[in-house]
């Protein structure tokens, strides 16, 4: 295992926690920007879960990661779904995008074993 992505998940959480405190009102306003962006709409939380999760891939950002596999599979998205977002970004991430959609697939597979 390269990284234990469910315990990175619960580690951000109480990490942003304390920085809300530091910085209330930044984190407020982000997590306000968060349940605005990703609610139902024209398109479902789930899609927008899964664009999250090809964004956080491109840009390379091992939290995001972690966050939007969890939240992707929360909001209903299937493992095939999930892969096939992986495969969506390595088409526009290249290179490093194989490696980061490694990391994601296994997020899935750790995610997906406490959900059982």
């Amino acid at each position: 295992m390269l990284k234990d992505h469910p315990k990175k998940h619960k580690e951000l959480i109480g990490l942003m926690e304390q920085l809300g405190s530091k910085i209330p009102d930044t984190m407020g306003a982000f997590e306000q920007l968060h349940i605005s962006g990703i609610a139902d709409g024209v398109l479902n939380k789930k899609t927008k879960e899964l664009i999250a999760l090809g964004i956080a891939i491109t840009v390379r950002c091992d939290g995001c990661i972690a966050f939007h596999v969890h939240d992707a599979l929360e909001s209903g998205a299937t493992s095939s779904e999930i892969a096939e977002t992986i495969g969506v970004a390595v088409l526009m991430g290249g290179g490093p995008a194989v490696v980061y959609g490694c990391e994601a697939l296994e997020a899935l597979e750790q995610f997906s074993i406490l959900s059982d």
